[in-house]
């Protein structure tokens, strides 16, 4: 009977497009269709590769992450490790990748410095040349900025398609293993891992020395020591205001020198618990006082750190986040939760399980990476089964026992060859008892 009782109909305009009519679902939400981010990447492409075996890429010319050789046929497990365990000249091979990477155009990859709308849906290209490192810093701006409305700051700034919700550990998940495989590629390094900052019982910054990521400048306490390379780097995308006053994206032209300005008191790893540290359980949303294990080092070193945006010109990042993905893979490890526990639905934009990473290409879908390292092909030096390790120190003393073994028969093998000559030449010739002797005693008794 309710069919037939008074009702009204009616269809709002924003569900009536042929898009929405064919999807059956009227659900819109705030500012749809405007963000070139939304349903990525369907602004700009709506087909890609899709690689076969183990390859990877925009082209496929890759090995898949984990696997390594001429055919990627060969499955190796990377292991990162603490930066304070590196070696001097690993420590300095790992700032010179960085500087190279910083002064490296990237050969395969652009950045948009405009929307899809100022391109005039595409026939309008907007790119231009990034270094490998900037790249990865406009990768971390672009998720993160505000939504271009129109008109003069005119935002929306509540939106970020990798922080405050499901995909945050995900999405930094791949972004560490693509920005480590960029740098493998650069310098033909395949055994070069992020290294990590373990930060825990920090009361300084323990990695701002001129050997590491650089002192502060007793000159200028917001500036690097002009002692270390990271003195002469200029940031990107660090003035998020005046884009949105212009109505603009990032040029991803360099700006100022990268500062700091530390506030200790931002780091009290006191108060910061494992449970604590991320975001609910339950809804995959950042709430008060639950993002502190992320968030305290970022306000912890202030400067080109504080800025979402901005925050990856300081190489420290990368030390940060490497350290995070190991909080996130011993969380994976304890709980091992299923992939249901990704939400399908009603997370923040660009957060649910089905929804592509802003704005990798080749694709990589949030839910897919809501999994361990170990499947990834990598390892935390901290997090290693210790058995492994003792089977390692067995084998590793077991090969230098050998050795030393085989050092010693050496040497009674080259002692004995020697010895019968010896005894050739001087003991054959003396008589075991004097012919004095034998006459005077009939008896080897001792007389007492």
């Amino acid at each position: 009977w309710t069919l037939l009782s008074p009702s009204l109909q009616q269809f709002p305009r924003p569900c009536t497009t042929p898009d929405v009519l064919q999807s059956k679902r009227c659900c819109p939400y705030p500012h749809s269709g405007l963000d070139d981010r939304e349903r990525w990447p369907l602004v700009f492409y709506n087909q890609t590769c899709q690689c076969a075996g183990n390859y990877m890429g925009f082209d496929c010319g890759e090995c898949k992450f984990g696997y390594f050789g001429a055919n990627c046929g060969e499955r190796r497990e990377s292991v990162h490790r603490n930066i304070f365990q590196l070696s001097v000249s690993e420590k300095q091979r790992f700032i010179s990748y960085l500087n190279l990477a910083k002064t490296t155009i990237s050969p395969d990859y652009v950045i948009a410095t405009g929307t899809n709308a100022q391109m005039n849906n595409g026939s309008m290209p907007m790119f231009t040349d990034i270094s490998v490192y900037d790249l990865f810093v406009w990768m971390h701006y672009y998720v993160s900025r505000d939504t271009l409305l129109g008109g003069p700051e005119n935002v929306w700034a509540d939106i970020d398609f990798a922080h405050e919700s499901a995909a945050f550990l995900p999405w930094h998940h791949i972004y560490l293993l693509l920005w480590e495989h960029e740098i493998r590629k650069l310098t033909g390094d395949f055994n070069f891992t992020i290294p990590y900052w373990d930060w825990r019982d920090a009361q300084d910054c323990q990695v701002c020395t001129d050997e590491l990521m650089g002192a502060r400048s007793p000159l200028n306490p917001n500036l690097i020591s002009l002692s270390s390379v990271f003195s002469s780097w200029r940031v990107i995308c660090s003035q998020p205001e005046e884009y949105n006053q212009r109505e603009v994206l990032s040029l991803g032209t360099e700006k100022n020198r990268i500062y700091t300005s530390l506030t200790p008191q931002a780091l009290n790893t006191e108060r910061i618990t494992f449970s604590s540290g991320f975001a609910s359980p339950e809804s995959g949303l950042a709430v008060t006082g639950q993002s502190l294990m992320h968030n305290s080092l970022h306000v912890f070193m202030n400067g080109s750190m504080s800025s979402v945006q901005g925050s990856a010109n300081d190489p420290i990042f990368l030390l940060h986040h490497a350290f995070i993905d190991s909080i996130f893979e011993q969380w994976l490890r304890r709980h091992q939760p299923p992939r249901t526990h990704c939400p399908t639905a009603n997370a923040p934009i660009g957060h649910n399980d089905g929804y592509y990473m802003v704005p990798f290409i080749p694709l990589y879908r949030n839910g897919d990476y809501f999994l361990s390292t170990k499947a990834l092909g990598y390892e935390y030096a901290y997090l290693q089964d210790p058995t492994r390790e003792i089977w390692r120190w067995l084998l590793a003393t077991g090969i230098l026992g050998a050795a030393v073994a085989g050092i010693i028969a050496a040497i009674i093998t080259v002692a004995c060859r020697r010895r019968p000559k010896r005894r050739k030449s001087y003991g054959e010739r003396q008589p075991l008892l004097n012919s004095s002797e034998e006459e005077e005693s009939t008896s080897y008794q001792t007389t007492l």
